[in-house]
């Protein structure tokens, strides 16, 4: 095995991991001790779900989430630097991707340290997938302004470039939010403007649909309070 700063991808949601990680994952995280993550007590359950035989005691973890301190990163690469493997491992999904990860890639990179991307589920990739939206240009723009007027604003310059540029255009919002937030891309896109809603990806509440905005105004959505979601129109 190679020493790299390995980039290993988490689960969606609850779904078995022979569904959505490749048995080499498996391999390569046995052989790592050091492991940045975004958050210590998740990192290690996911770890137990990959061998439930893992020894965690044997296993150093630095954190990278919102509360780390970003100063201390390029020292998590020191044991890269002695010739020994380090994972990152974010929430869900691919790291440095729409989550925490990309800093410590940049330092690696700077470093001159070899980084290897693994194989696994990425909710933005999934969804652009089965969108039938533009996948040759596409805009991930993360959480969108809480205040209304700030938030159409926004909205209405997306829907401008998705026109003018035919790019995609991505976004999230906190799953007890994602009602509101359908309610105000219904009353602020223009009728003909296709939107998808990509719900649950890869688990077993995965639900993806593509309407234009006329049509969904005669279309009740479904609850998805407790699912999280990825929003995406295109012209």
């Amino acid at each position: 095995m190679t020493a790299a700063l390995y980039l290993i991808p988490v689960e969606l949601g609850d779904t078995p991991q022979e569904r959505v990680l490749p048995a080499y994952n498996h391999d390569i995280i046995l052989g790592i001790k050091h492991f940045i993550v975004e958050e210590v007590r998740s990192a290690r359950r996911f770890l137990k779900r990959v061998d439930r035989d893992i020894n965690i005691n044997e296993l150093t973890f630095y954190p990278m989430g919102k509360h780390a301190d970003a100063a201390l990163f390029a020292q998590y690469l020191k044991p890269l630097e002695a010739g020994e493997s380090v994972g990152v491992i974010s929430e869900a999904g691919c790291p440095a991707v729409a989550d925490p990860g990309a800093d410590v890639v940049a330092i690696a990179q700077r470093k001159g340290l070899q980084v290897v991307p693994l194989v696994g589920p990425s909710s933005m990739l999934m969804a652009v997938m089965a969108s039938g939206l533009n996948g040759q240009s596409f805009a991930f723009n993360g959480y969108l302004p809480i205040a209304p007027a700030d938030r159409m604003k926004l909205l209405k310059q997306l829907e401008t470039r998705a026109v003018q540029e035919r790019q995609t255009q991505l976004f999230i919002e906190t799953p007890y939010r994602n009602a509101k937030l359908f309610d105000t891309l219904c009353e602020t896109l223009r009728p003909q403007t296709r939107l998808c809603i990509a719900a649950g990806i890869t688990t077993d509440a995965e639900w993806i649909c593509t309407r234009t905005v006329a049509d969904w105004k005669r279309h009740p959505l479904p609850d998805l309070s407790k699912t999280p979601a990825i929003f995406l129109f295109g012209s």
